[in-house]
């Protein structure tokens, strides 16, 4: 039995790959493009591990799925790979287009492929898990109820419409061929191994660094938060007992407004690494939102605690202590991970100033 992932090097498919792996004996096929978020060094715990096969290569390269299909012939196939940056989507949304809708299509007519040459027992058990995010529902207003598996698809930003238009691949896929897919669609996730492009580990390095932080607007944007490890968990589960054709949406119940992220994290940063100059806070810069930035995102998480029993185990207090302090004890892993490339992006992002 083994099962393939595709974006196992990134920050949630490489705290899935750990996580699977501390918790099963069930081999794992990783197959990652090594984009610039991609990190070999998030494995580095699994370098002599024979459970995990490591494929550098595009989920677009149909000869490659196929013949990794062939050889390894997974019961799974759990489906990170994705360009995920809202901003980075903004300046050249090619690329997303690219690598979540045609790689996803890729996979699927890969997977349908060889899905028919299974039989019995291993043909019913087969399923293709796509990872998706709650953005392909657009932005909620404050008195609006939380996002269900049956709200509308609005996606606002060229990310989230390519996301959205993968998740209706796989929908299709399901009813056109009848291929077993589950879908899970999950809040924003933090922790260990977040590339420093994201709101919580770019203020915690900026802090660190003594940089601004800068934050979009008045800072009011609200997200749902999600531990890393509870994601994880909520995938096995659904992968483990999830209805085939089913979505279920994954979130944190940790609504926190952007501006209060911040401070939270600054806080924490006071306590644990104390700066001379004074409170972290005092770093805090508001700059210019960008456009079409989606005002309010909510899960409601019920349906995968009502059908499979999930709840996440960490509360945002106790998830957010443990990254700060993950990124306090791994500063080796930030600094090699922010190259010359990550800094011209954060420069052009936030401004010069961000990045002397």
């Amino acid at each position: 039995m083994t099962i393939l992932v595709t974006g196992g090097a990134g920050f949630i498919g490489s705290n899935f790959v750990l996580d699977w792996l501390r918790s099963s004996d069930e081999p794992v096929v990783n197959l990652d493009a090594l984009t610039y978020a991609g990190n070999l060094e998030n494995l580095a715990s699994l370098k002599d591990d024979a459970r995990h096969v490591f494929v550098q290569g595009d989920i677009c390269d149909r000869a490659l799925v196929d013949q990794l299909l062939a050889t390894h012939r997974p019961r799974a196939i759990v489906h990170f790979a994705a360009e995920s940056h809202v901003d980075r989507s903004i300046h050249g949304p090619g690329a997303f287009m690219r690598t979540n809708v045609e790689g996803t299509f890729t996979l699927l007519e890969a997977a349908r492929a060889y899905w028919g040459t299974l039989e019995g027992e291993t043909r019913d058990g087969f399923r293709f898990h796509h990872v998706s995010t709650d953005e392909v529902y657009g932005s909620l207003q404050p008195q609006d109820p939380p996002f269900s598996e049956t709200n509308p698809y609005e996606p606002n930003s060229p990310y989230s419409a390519s996301k959205a238009a993968s998740d209706h691949l796989v929908r299709a896929w399901h009813h056109t061929y009848g291929l077993p897919v589950v879908t899970t669609n999950c809040s924003n996730n933090y922790g260990p191994y977040h590339f420093p492009e994201k709101l919580i580990p770019l203020m915690i390095v900026n802090a660190l660094a003594g940089k601004p932080l800068p934050v979009y607007g008045d800072g009011q944007q609200i997200r749902d938060w999600l531990y890393v490890t509870d994601h994880c968990s909520g995938i096995r589960a659904v992968l483990a007992g999830g209805r085939v054709g089913e979505t279920y949406n994954i979130g944190g119940w940790n609504e926190k407004a952007n501006i209060d992220i911040v401070r939270t994290v600054c806080a924490l940063l006071d306590e644990l690494r104390p700066d001379a100059a004074g409170p972290y806070s005092r770093l805090i810069t508001y700059v210019k939102d960008r456009p079409g930035h989606d005002r309010r995102y909510a899960i409601d998480a019920r349906k995968i605690e009502r059908e499979l029993g999930w709840r996440p185990a960490e509360t945002f207090e106790t998830g957010i202590r443990k990254t700060v302090q993950w990124y306090l004890s791994n500063e080796d892993w930030v600094a090699r991970v922010q190259s010359g490339a990550y800094r011209d992006w954060v420069s052009k992002q936030y401004g010069a100033g961000q990045t002397n």
